[in-house]
């Protein structure tokens, strides 16, 4: 009898992981339903959530970026203490990690700050005559001259311009003043948002110490927690992604700040070797622009080259040929050496990540948004080659390789295609 019992157990698992497999389909079909009904609702949800935990994301923002610096810090201590006095050795690579950011920050602010402040100063205070100016060589043009509506519409919008600028006092006593109470209440909305920024930005900064100091302990509880849940193969596989990604994030951020605080020092070199305007602001927004890959020359030049047109029209246009040629020096020379083929995608996928993640999150996902559809990109393409390699079928791939050359798949192909049969 027991004999009979031990024989039919085999046969209930089938049926137990057909019933488990249909009753997870279900419940997954049941949460997406409900996740797209109350869409309103969830998202909503979600934005508590990421508002209450906004000084965690603030302090792992900070802690990722300054881990690199962490990480040397404590490399070159150890040459000097004891490897018994860890606890200080950590302690120590925390603290002045933490201090050279605020250094950095500091001068930084001290050195833009002031001079963005005389910049946009003396802009407002020679609008009117810039602008005068300007009017002045445009009408002398002669393709303006002979089209009779761009005469008109330049002369329509500097005659609405100046009489605003006329009535300044009129406006002023009778709009501002009586819409005080409205500004009022608007600007303690804006005060009290500036003191939570500042408030999380500070919990930031402590909740960024504790991850600095413990990110070595936090790595092996989540190996802990891994292996707990997956299986040996698998824990190793999520293990290499989360590497990979980690990799991707962190070479291509950390390279594309360094490059673009090279393009801004570089475009304040030239500036003011030719005389450019407005020299710090327009370094200023090229440089913070060319953080976004591709879009970013364009949304730069197009403020800084309106800035320098204001004022000085010839010099406009002289701005415009240094940044085309600013930017073939960092496409082809800085930008290579710094950050090389980090991704790996395409200028295609590049496209289609930034306008996909700058859609959703706007300008942070448009940074984001390059190594995070690489992390993605590399996924699926090692789920191909291990569906491929399973139907026995890489020949596919090896034509393909053949045909459009593509070193990126054949660095994937080669581990997956060595793997022993037990991991299909």
């Amino acid at each position: 009898m027991e004999f009979v019992m031990m024989d039919k157990k085999p046969h209930i698992k089938p049926y137990l992981y057909g019933m488990l497999a249909g009753f997870g389909a279900i419940a997954l079909s049941i949460i997406f339903f409900f996740l797209i009904y109350r869409f309103d609702g969830f998202g909503s949800a979600i934005s508590t959530l990421t508002g209450i935990l906004m000084p965690f994301i603030y302090g792992a923002v900070i802690a990722y970026l300054l881990k690199p610096v962490c990480n040397s810090i404590e490399s070159f201590l150890r040459r000097f203490i004891p490897e018994k006095m860890n606890g200080l050795i950590n302690a120590l690579s925390v603290a002045l990690t933490i201090l050279f950011g605020l250094l950095l920050v500091y001068a930084l602010v001290m050195m833009i700050v002031p001079q963005l402040i005389t910049s946009v100063t003396t802009l407002y205070y020679t609008a009117q005559a810039n602008i005068t100016k300007f009017m002045n060589w445009a009408n002398h043009l002669e393709f303006i001259e002979k089209n009779e509506q761009i005469t008109e519409l330049l002369n329509s919008a500097y005659a609405a311009l100046n009489t605003n600028l006329d009535t300044w006092n009129t406006w002023l006593k009778n709009t501002l003043l009586p819409s005080m109470q409205n500004i009022l209440s608007g600007a303690a909305i804006g005060v009290l948002n500036v003191v939570t920024v500042a408030k999380n930005l500070i919990i930031g900064i402590i909740v960024a110490v504790y991850m600095l100091a413990s990110r070595k302990r936090f790595v092996q509880q989540g190996k802990l927690v891994l292996h707990s849940i997956v299986r040996p193969r698998w824990a190793q596989l999520i293990t290499e992604e989360v590497k990979y990604a980690d990799k991707m994030f962190g070479g291509f951020i950390n390279g594309k700040i360094m490059d673009s605080a090279i393009i801004g020092v570089l475009c304040y070199i030239g500036c003011l070797i030719f005389k450019f305007p407005s020299a710090l602001l327009v370094s200023v927004i090229i440089g913070v622009t060319n953080v976004i890959p591709f879009f970013g020359p364009f949304i730069g030049a197009i403020p800084a080259t309106l800035l320098i047109l204001i004022q000085s029209p010839i010099k406009a246009l002289w701005f415009v040929l240094f940044v085309l040629v600013l930017q073939q020096l960092d496409g082809n020379i800085i930008g290579p050496k710094i950050l090389g083929n980090t991704t790996g995608l395409s200028s295609f996928w590049v496209l289609f990540a930034i306008l996909l993640f700058g859609g959703l999150w706007g300008f942070v996902g448009m940074i984001v948004g390059v190594p995070l559809f690489a992390v993605i990109y590399d996924v699926i393409k090692k789920l191909v080659i291990h569906g491929l390699q399973r139907h026995q079928e890489l020949t596919l791939l090896n034509s393909y390789h053949d045909q459009f050359g593509d070193p990126a798949d054949d660095a994937a192909a080669q581990p997956a295609a060595s793997q022993p049969a037990e991991n299909q």
